[in-house]
């Protein structure tokens, strides 16, 4: 492969992983990013173009920077192979959909993650909340895009709303439709960005609209909300990477049914600041803001300083943390005690050998 990394460029190669690449990389490899990954394969970014390649043993995620070699007597041409994966800038990571204590890595190297949410109808404000909790754990900045504004009644109440539970964050009402809105959001995105939503919120909608200076037609597959319960079809069925205008990259990803919080005590603590400055007043340093004395959440939230949904939702994502933090040590721990066993039964195996 070519040694010019010109083309790498447009999808966020720099300076800086240029000296990552050349201090790390492995002997006859080169740098790539991951485009897209299925079933133990994925698309990679190279000097030369794309190539397919291999996983590799460690579990890689669209927006991976990676190095990748081709594979010598390969039966399928040009197979390469992911030989290691460079350092993460930041990792947007859920619990396992699957029920698993281990997290899901949805995209790796984000900058900017937009919270997409249907405006024309009941906005869950408990979702953008957990989202935003979520963003906030990662290292990207989030931005909430209240989509479908042109069919929202009641927009600016909904904006209101939104504002007021998203500190720190900016919050926009856009049409993809009309373009209402779209030169603000273009504007505040930058480097990698990815869409997270559940399905029917717009999000290929809005992902089209951002790429159409750069490709000049559609490039993701949209479809209709249900009109029975409002839900949406699943019209994005891969996380894939998309370069686009301003030397930016762009992740569409499928809708999320659940995210669950796995490691998140910092994002939820920006996410609720409020709260967090009102548990450092408490009298008791473990005060678990039920019905203890000299509780100042339970004052705050008798004075109406603070929402009693809000509050609720704090509560509710911090249990859901440190139950996945639990199920995690004990999974750890279970596996420690398997290796312990096997190196265990080898001892005495090689101890029986030797005394016969």
């Amino acid at each position: 492969m070519s040694e010019n990394n010109t083309r790498l460029t447009e999808y966020g190669w720099n300076a800086t992983l240029s000296n990552t690449f050349t201090t790390l990389a492995p002997p006859d490899s080169a740098p790539g990013r991951v485009l897209r990954v299925d079933r133990g394969r994925c698309d990679v970014a190279v000097a030369g173009g794309t190539v397919r390649a291999l996983s590799g043993g460690d579990p890689l995620c669209t927006g991976d920077w990676v190095t990748v070699a081709e594979i010598p007597d390969s039966r399928e041409p040009e197979m390469h192979t992911v030989t290691s994966i460079l350092p993460r800038t930041s990792s947007i990571v859920r619990s396992s959909s699957s029920g698993k204590s281990e997290g899901q890595i949805l995209a790796a190297n984000v900058d900017t993650v937009v919270i997409a949410t249907a405006s024309d109808g009941d906005v869950d404000l408990g979702r953008i909340e957990r989202l935003l909790a979520l963003t906030w754990e990662s290292g990207a900045t989030p931005v909430v895009a209240l989509t479908k504004s042109d069919a929202a009644h009641y927009i600016s109440d909904t904006l209101t709303q939104v504002c007021a539970i998203a500190p720190g964050a900016t919050v926009l009402a856009v049409s993809a439709e009309t373009n209402e809105g779209m030169d603000v959001l273009d504007a505040v995105l930058d480097g990698t960005v990815a869409i997270l939503g559940p399905s029917g919120a717009g999000k290929s909608t809005l992902a089209n609209a951002l790429l159409a200076d750069t490709t000049g037609a559609d490039r993701l597959e949209t479809g209709r909300v249900r009109t029975g319960d409002g839900k949406g079809r699943h019209t994005t069925v891969t996380r894939e990477l998309i370069p686009f205008s301003g030397g930016r990259t762009l992740i569409d990803t499928p809708g999320l049914r659940g995210v669950g919080m796995w490691n998140a005590a910092e994002g939820i603590d920006k996410t609720f600041p409020e709260i967090e400055e009102l548990i450092a007043e408490c009298r008791f340093s473990d005060c678990a803001h039920n019905s203890e004395p000299g509780c100042a959440v339970l004052s705050a939230l008798g004075r109406g300083d603070i929402d009693e949904r809000r509050l609720a939702s704090y509560r509710k994502l911090q249990r859901e943390n440190a139950w996945n933090a639990a199920r995690s040590d004990a999974r750890l721990q279970a596996e420690r005690t398997r290796e312990i066993k096997v190196i265990s039964r080898q001892l005495k195996s090689h101890y029986r050998g030797r005394d016969r």
